[in-house]
């Protein structure tokens, strides 16, 4: 007599439970990475494909964070799943809402490091602008963030956690039995503008946009998400070739001398080096214009001189110019430009031919404001005669 073919399970490999801290966070893997990871689990190869779909869709689609939930999964295959693996986000330690409706978020990830995140609500659209790193290594004098040290960099699974806790605060996920597109988009947009620089963590945030792109998912269109850089040359045309969203550059100034002290990073890659990359910028079009921010800082930046140079500058790169009034913010070396002068230079770009919207500050009461995020607890307290004499401003 025969012995009978063994009974074949999805998982085969786990005997034991592991420790919650040896479980493997399934958030941030790819779905070439979660076919692995499922694969080396037990998961035989040819129900791989599958189970990835199942477990992307209740991840990433409707948001559940239990395996017990993921109902279209055998029992055994989820009590498996469970003793190997976690669906983890970022925590949330506090939440503040500005007098406008925007709200900021600190974070804390893995290690006790802390990150912030804010959402702004806008008429027929909500934008979450997320972090990449904590803290920075650029030195943007005229940054807050960029007084804190560089701690280190985000993991994908940190980068898109961001984006799933802003849906849990919305309460976006689709209601059960609903398809997510019948959903009104409160998140509708990303930008990658809060604390640090993406193109020095490239592999995860692609990753992460990846992610939140993936049609059975999070379903952000890449006309939706916008990574602002500060000019990481090596990286920009990676960047349309293995991300393809939209780009939006910290300029700030039209002479070197100006940009060394405001954007440090210009001292490696100055002006002409990072315009050059621009033009080259392969997914460059009418259709999907570069965004140049340039941020009003009171007798530094501002003179209808400057806006005339920076015309020229991006001569033949389809463009728009952020103008954005600074957000001061403690021991800042900088004023917002008077209000006047802010019109009359965003004049000048217009009739050049350029949109030169100013962006409308918002979340000024609660410190969510662009360049104004940094870490609670690695908030550097320095004098503003401190952080002008490290800008290179003299005193």
């Amino acid at each position: 007599m025969t012995a009978s073919a063994p009974i074949t399970q999805d998982v085969v490999t786990i005997s034991r439970k592991l420790p919650e801290a040896d479980r493997i966070n399934l958030v941030g893997l790819t779905r070439a990475q979660l076919r692995e990871t499922l694969i080396d689990a037990g998961t035989p190869e040819k129900k791989a494909k599958m189970r990835v779909d199942q477990i992307w869709q209740w991840i990433y689609q409707k948001g559940v964070r239990s395996f017990e939930e993921m109902t279209n999964l055998g029992k055994a295959y989820r009590a498996e799943l469970s003793e190997r693996f976690v669906i983890e986000v970022p925590e949330v330690v506090s939440r503040q809402v500005s007098v406008d409706g925007t709200r900021k978020y600190l974070l804390r990830i893995a290690g006790g490091h802390e990150v912030e995140m804010v959402y702004i609500p806008e008429e027929g659209r909500g934008t979450l602008c997320i972090s990449s790193q904590v803290g920075c290594t650029l030195t943007c004098s005229f940054c807050h963030t960029g007084t804190q040290r560089l701690v280190r960099n985000l993991t994908a699974g940190e980068i898109v956690g961001q984006v799933m806790l802003a849906r849990d605060d919305l309460g976006e996920w689709p209601e059960p039995g609903r398809h997510p597109k019948d959903e009104t988009r409160l998140l509708s947009n990303v930008v990658l503008m809060g604390m640090g620089e993406p193109l020095y963590n490239f592999d995860a945030v692609r990753d992460a946009m990846q992610i939140v792109m993936d049609g059975e998912g999070i379903s952000l269109s890449r006309r939706r998400i916008t990574l602002s850089t500060s000019g990481i040359v090596s990286e920009i045309a990676k960047t349309a070739e293995e991300i393809g969203c939209l780009l939006a550059i910290s300029f700030h100034a039209t002479t070197d001398d100006v940009r060394d002290k405001l954007v440090p990073i210009n001292k490696k890659w100055n002006i002409e080096a990072l315009l050059s990359a621009l033009r080259d910028y392969p997914r460059l079009s009418n259709s999907e214009r570069i965004t140049f921010e340039y941020v009003m800082l009171k007798d530094v930046n501002d003179s209808d001189e400057d806006a005339r140079r920076l015309v020229k500058l991006i001569a033949g790169i389809p463009a728009k110019i952020n103008l954005i009034p600074f957000n001061e913010w403690p021991g800042s070396p900088y004023e917002r430009s008077d209000w006047d002068r802010i019109e009359s230079f965003a004049d000048i770009i217009y009739k050049a031919g350029y949109a030169s919207p100013i962006r409308t500050p918002r979340g000024e009461d609660i410190m969510a404001a662009c360049g104004q995020l940094k870490s609670a607890t690695e908030r550097a307290r320095k004098s503003r005669a401190q952080v002008a004499a490290e800008a290179g401003l003299g005193g």
